[in-house]
């Protein structure tokens, strides 16, 4: 009896073996036009729910940041007008200046109090190097008056708010102000 088993299910494993493709049902392996737009539909779904993550406002940044960013958008705006001869020395360089003092106001907006009055006091140095490196610029001729009186009358006003959060951070970390063990 076990032998008259065995040669059945060969008989069948080789039966199967010799299927040809035309007769299984062909609509029934490709997917339908009903099945193709459904997930058509799942995926504009998915995009229409992630479009309100994208169109969410932005974080606020410190008002400090928040005016550089606007002034350095303003000399991105005027770098191209920048003849080439100054626009790859002084253009660069004002424009790696304006990054940097962007990178330590950055910085120190993150780091423990104690900690952020050397990166405010570096970001008052390179604000006072693009004061003088804009200087240099409007004085050869390769930035106009308008632009110039644009520039650095923001910048004036970034450099009294740094001075500002300058003197708040050394008053607090003077020592005569260590705070009170209770």
């Amino acid at each position: 009896m076990f032998v008259k088993h065995k040669e059945i299910v060969h008989q069948v494993a080789c039966e199967s073996l010799h299927v040809r493709t035309g007769s299984l049902a062909y609509d029934k392996l490709l997917p339908r036009r009903k099945q193709i737009l459904h997930r058509y539909n799942l995926i504009v779904t998915m995009l229409e729910q992630n479009t309100g993550h994208i169109s969410a406002p932005p974080p606020k940044l410190l008002p400090l940041l928040e005016k550089l960013k606007t002034v350095y958008k303003l000399w991105f705006g005027y770098y191209t007008d920048v003849p080439k001869t100054h626009r790859y020395t002084l253009g660069v360089r004002i424009d790696d200046l304006f990054i940097d003092c962007i990178e330590s106001i950055a910085v120190a907006s993150f780091t423990s109090r104690p900690d952020k009055l050397p990166h405010v006091r570096l970001a008052m140095r390179k604000l006072d190097t693009l004061k003088i490196l804009l200087l240099v610029l409007w004085e050869a001729k390769s930035l106009d008056d308008k632009k110039y009186i644009a520039l650095s009358l923001q910048i004036e006003s970034i450099g009294k708010m740094l001075g500002g959060w300058h003197g708040q951070l050394a008053k607090q970390n003077s020592p005569g102000n260590v705070p009170r063990e209770a």
